[in-house]
Formats: structure tokens, C-alpha cells, sequence
């Protein structure tokens, strides 16, 4: 086992020169962080992941197994990337042409969910705690709190910070039936009320 100082990495994980990995991270079986890239404390990097350069990962983000993060994607605290989801970083890849330049960016807001076997096509936001459905493309900006799902990803309703679907009713207010948190549906756009 490699035990670093601040942090865990399997010894099968590579780990280039040039990253900065928070306190408490985990990094597990064949997963490879490349040169300039940024974890932040208490996350969990799974088995064969691919963080690339310049990717940058907020704090308690897990990526689960087989997640590829390349270059232009920046995750907030306490997102989770689900297994076998990928990012892209560039809209037309062709393998004779070299569109390093042209990668696009792509944010994911705070406490937002990313399916398993999701695609995340560049260029494309995802807001604080959005929930993109397993299997889901997302093509488009997801707003926060959103629940998208399909191929290409379509909004089918709102998530609490919790993960469970909200039911607005009167005056356009919905409860999690976990935390209790109450939110409010207007203009299109869901916010938390702050009690």
C-alpha cells in the first residue's frame, strides 16, 4: 500500500508531477491524475479513472469506476460522478486533426449527480444540484436542482438537495420528504427557502 502523507493512493494508481491533491483523498486501482490537476480534500477517486490536466475537482467529490474527466471540466463541492459516466471536450473530434485549442469548458454546479453511463457533451453547464439520469446526454444547460433524463437529456422535473423529486403544490412550494427542506418553483427556476 502507498500511503502518502496526506493522502491514499493505491499503489497501481499513476500519479503525475504538478497535481495538487487534497487532505484525506482517495485514489484507487489504475486510475491516472495527470500533471495540473486539481482534487480537493475528502474525495474519492474510483477504480480506472482519468482525471486530466487542468481538470479541477471542489472538496467530498467521488468519482466512481471508469469516469474519464478530461481537460475544461470543473466540478464543485460534493458532486457525484457516477460509474462509467464521461465528459467531452470538444465538439467535432477527429483523430488527424488537432483541436487542442478548441477544447470547450464545462462546470458542475455544487451537489450535483451525474448518472452512470451519462454523457456530458462540452460546453454545456450543469447546475447546483441538478441529478442527470443514468444513461442521459446532455446536449444542453441543465439549470440547478433540474432532473434530466434520455438521450438527448430532457428535463423531467426538479431534486431536492437530497436526491428525491419535488411535488409542487400550493403557492408552488414543495417539501423533501428527507430533510424537510422546503423550495419554491418560480420563473422556471427552483431555489431552497432558507427558514
Amino acid at each position: 500500500m502507498d500511503k502518502r502523507d496526506t493522502y491514499y493512493a493505491h499503489p497501481t494508481a499513476v500519479i503525475d508531477g504538478g497535481c495538487s491533491i487534497g487532505r484525506g483523498t482517495r485514489i484507487w486501482h489504475f486510475s491516472h491524475i495527470m500533471e495540473g490537476a486539481v482534487i480537493g480534500e475528502n474525495c474519492n477517486i474510483g477504480q480506472n479513472v482519468v482525471i486530466s490536466p487542468g481538470v479541477v475537482l471542489g472538496r467530498n467529490v467521488k468519482v466512481q469506476n471508469n469516469v474519464s474527466v478530461y481537460t475544461g471540466v470543473t466540478c464543485g463541492d460534493d458532486v457525484f460522478l457516477g460509474p462509467s459516466c464521461v465528459f467531452t471536450n470538444v465538439v467535432n473530434p477527429r483523430s488527424a486533426v488537432n483541436r487542442k485549442s478548441e477544447y470547450r469548458t464545462t462546470k458542475v454546479g455544487k451537489g450535483a449527480t451525474v448518472g452512470a453511463n451519462s454523457t456530458i457533451v462540452c460546453g454545456h453547464d450543469i447546475g447546483e444540484y441538478a441529478f442527470i439520469g443514468a444513461g442521459a446526454v446532455v446536449t444542453k444547460d441543465v439549470p440547478a436542482y433540474a432532473l434530466v433524463v434520455g438521450n438527448p437529456a430532457v428535463q423531467t422535473g426538479w431534486m431536492s438537495e437530497y436526491g428525491h423529486k419535488l411535488h409542487f403544490g400550493e403557492n408552488n412550494i414543495a417539501v423533501c420528504p428527507e430533510s424537510g427542506c422546503r423550495y419554491r418553483l418560480e420563473n422556471g427556476k427552483v431555489s431552497r427557502l432558507r427558514d
